[in-house]
């Protein structure tokens, strides 16, 4: 398993455009995924799972996966985060 925490930069925090982002991203992967907040752990490739989290801006993330490309996974999933969900720095 490999796991890494991102901090949600977007100023709106993780809304339903960048959860969907999300589970984009994630689905193009084998491995399982997961993303963490405090007690929560949710499937990444859930939207409604993602929103459960409430992460607003400034929340920390750990995002976890497991199988033959939890390394990629991981690695595109913190890019995407790192990029505002590609939605510019002003979201």
């Amino acid at each position: 398993m490999v796991s890494r925490q991102v901090t949600i930069l977007n100023k709106q925090g993780l809304h339903a455009r960048p959860a969907t982002a999300m589970v984009n991203t994630a689905a193009k992967f084998k491995s399982e995924i997961f993303i963490c907040r405090d007690e929560k752990k949710v499937n990444g490739k859930s939207i409604l799972g993602l929103l459960v989290l409430a992460a607003e801006c400034g929340a920390v993330l750990t995002i976890e996966a497991e199988g033959s490309d939890e390394n990629e996974a991981v690695e595109a999933l913190v890019n995407l985060v790192n990029d505002h969900f590609g939605m510019g720095k002003s979201s």
